[in-house]
């Protein structure tokens, strides 16, 4: 049973628990029937017609994966499901064998005492805006024709651009045309695009109606099962163009390939070419490369009978010479005269219909609360949801970005530059991870926080340590994060666990390969630990739950030094309990107290400390043999 008290987590016994677990599973994006793995262009468009069942992996594997991620110390999973998985078929017509394989493999993992929530993954809103999530009708429901999108540069898609795929690019989608548009109309529609209805209905209740109507489906299945905790409102929203201040300035998340104002986008999307430039990023930053002229085959991104909503919308036109022009300059930033914020008066309202949507359905369900990534968390007030969990996203873009490793080179999301040198960035990712825990007590009244998101790329350096076995760099780049997370003695889930992972293709997703195991790596299936990657970083000591307030908490990888201390809680009355793997220490290890006594669950992997009441605070040391 896992309570929210306060910041923390707790037990049933009111003990503090670290929650330590994983996202399950990176290829849960992508359908297994027809293949939807993002290099394979072959049946992409035939999108209603598809089966997730078997993401994150068929039920006859499901004992081998929890028995692994257990015997690792996971007991805590974010579980990806999708928008598209559930309701691909078309509005309100539900995936039901999917529905009830998603239950099967969730009770399941209450089978090995792991305790979850759901997630409903997107990424830049849909497989055909190069992402995953939304169904591909939510796009055809607003006048786009998705086989026009890349070649408009609506969007850009693993497959229409084919291989090699431009490693991070995808996030660019989040400033063009289509996500946007789909993300703009989905938080703020009733603003923006007050002259689009779909069947009847306002284009933003259509869109919220439809999403948060799948997410209960899965909710009714799952209601009764006690280790299913609650839902995710939504992974990565966007703003979309959602406070944009200047429709002709670009402002991309991240300045790769084709780069254009929002306003350029519209026009170029409505079959008129534009210039624009062509942007290229290394670890000397960004840079534009050459100028291009974009859409030179005048393709529409918009079906035929239907025009550019924003152009509908009175946000564009053309003048009397036929030249496309801003009309409404301020029409994202302002309305009825007064300045927007996405947070406040967007996602904020959105989190409390859903929270209290899903729990007509589950009343106890917890609600994990995202925001647009590495942007500060609204402000929560009385009158908005309780029982909600602060679950940001945060990874050391340096590593997951160049996908290279050096030890002297990190980067600081907040400040939005790099930090150089070892201790530069062993203080800048405290800081950095410090940052979420002040905005879930300032911000949001004092919630816990768990970091929903946090990893690396496993193919560094090209894939090298496919072919040598050396995983040296993967270990010290994960390592890293993980002392940044113990430092501030947070709860996370990595990203990810990816059980069809293979070197060549990574999670089967846009060329991203974040997994923790791969059958690539599985030289004996008989060994629980053959397969995984970067072990050594990866699975650690850990308080998994304990008697009081954690104040220090740390391990070095190198030796194998473990330190926790803790103030007790005299009202709690069980003991201590501290996740040491076998793994670790295949020889055997030492445990030194400051007080009290501990006794050893081989069977669990577990140190059981009964502390002395006659001191308030408490060490326990764990060296190896």
């Amino acid at each position: 049973m896992i309570k929210l008290d306060g910041s923390r987590f707790r037990d049933s016994e009111g003990r503090t628990l670290m929650l330590r677990g994983v996202n399950l599973g990176g290829s849960s994006k992508v359908p297994v029937r027809p293949d939807g793995a993002t290099h394979i262009k072959e049946g992409f468009y035939k999108h209603r017609n598809v089966s997730f069942v078997g993401r994150p992996f068929p039920l006859k594997d499901a004992d081998e994966h929890f028995r692994r991620l257990r015997s690792w110390g996971f007991t805590f999973i974010r579980m990806l499901v999708t928008w598209e998985a559930i309701e691909h078929e078309g509005p309100g017509v539900y995936d039901e064998e999917y529905l009830d394989y998603i239950y099967q493999v969730v009770k399941k993992a209450g089978d090995y005492g792991i305790s979850l929530f759901i997630d409903p993954h997107q990424d830049v809103w849909s497989r055909w805006t190069g992402g995953d999530g939304a169904p591909a009708w939510t796009l055809e429901a607003v006048g786009f024709d998705l086989q026009c999108l890349h070649e408009t540069s609506a969007a850009f898609t693993h497959q229409e651009s084919g291989d090699p795929y431009p490693r991070m690019i995808w996030p660019t989608n989040t400033s063009r045309l289509a996500c946007a548009t789909m993300f703009t109309l989905f938080f703020g529609g009733n603003d923006f695009a007050p002259e689009t209805l779909i069947d009847g209905q306002p284009v933003q209740e259509y869109l919220q109606g439809h999403y948060i109507k799948a997410i209960q489906q899965v909710a009714m299945r799952l209601k009764g099962l006690s280790h299913v905790i609650g839902y995710d409102s939504l992974n990565e929203p966007s703003s979309g163009y959602i406070s944009c201040e200047s429709l002709n300035t670009a402002d991309p998340v991240v300045e790769m390939g084709v780069v254009t104002s929002p306003f350029q986008s519209m026009v170029i999307g409505s079959g008129i070419p534009l210039e624009a430039g062509i942007w290229k990023r290394d670890i000397l930053g960004p840079r534009m490369t050459e100028k291009r002229i974009i859409n030179p085959g005048k393709k529409r991104a918009w079906r035929k009978g239907h025009d550019c909503i924003w152009r509908k919308n009175g946000v564009w036109g053309l003048d009397i010479d036929g030249r496309p022009n801003v009309l409404r300059p301020d029409h994202f930033s302002r309305v009825r005269g007064k300045k927007v914020d996405f947070a406040r008066d967007y996602l904020r309202p959105f989190v409390n219909r859903f929270a209290r949507e899903i729990r007509s359905v589950d009343p106890g369900a917890v609600i994990f609360m995202e925001t647009e990534p590495d942007t500060i968390a609204p402000v929560w007030g009385k009158r908005d949801a309780r029982n909600v969990v602060h679950a940001p996203h945060w990874y050391d873009t340096s590593v997951l970005f160049l996908k290279m490793y050096n030890s002297q080179i990190g980067y600081d999301v907040w400040k939005r530059k790099p930090v150089l040198g070892k201790r530069n960035i062993r203080r800048s990712f405290k800081k950095q991870l410090s940052e979420f825990k002040r905005q879930s007590e300032e911000n949001l009244g004092g919630v816990p926080t768990l970091i929903g998101e946090v990893g690396i790329a496993y193919d560094l350096n090209r894939g090298a340590a496919y072919s040598t076995g050396n995983f040296r760099a993967q270990e010290k780049a994960m390592d890293r994060s993980m002392r940044a997370l113990e430092d501030n003695m947070l709860s996370f889930t990595l990203w990810n666990y990816t059980a069809d992972n293979i070197n060549e293709r990574g999670d089967l997703w846009n060329g991203e390969d974040l997994s923790i195991f791969s059958r690539d790596q599985q030289e004996d299936p008989g060994d629980i630990n053959s397969g995984g990657r970067a072990l050594r970083a990866v699975v650690r000591p850990y308080p998994v739950r304990t008697a009081g307030e954690p104040l220090e908490l740390s391990f070095n990888m190198k030796n194998g030094d473990f330190l926790f201390r803790f103030r007790h809680d005299p009202g709690v009355d069980a003991p201590t309990e501290i996740f040491v793997p076998d793994y670790q220490y295949p020889r055997g290890y030492h445990v030194t107290i400051s007080d009290g006594f501990y006794w050893t669950d081989k069977s669990d992997q577990i140190i059981v400390y009964r502390h002395s009441v006659e001191k308030e605070d408490h060490e326990v040391r764990i060296s190896g043999n």
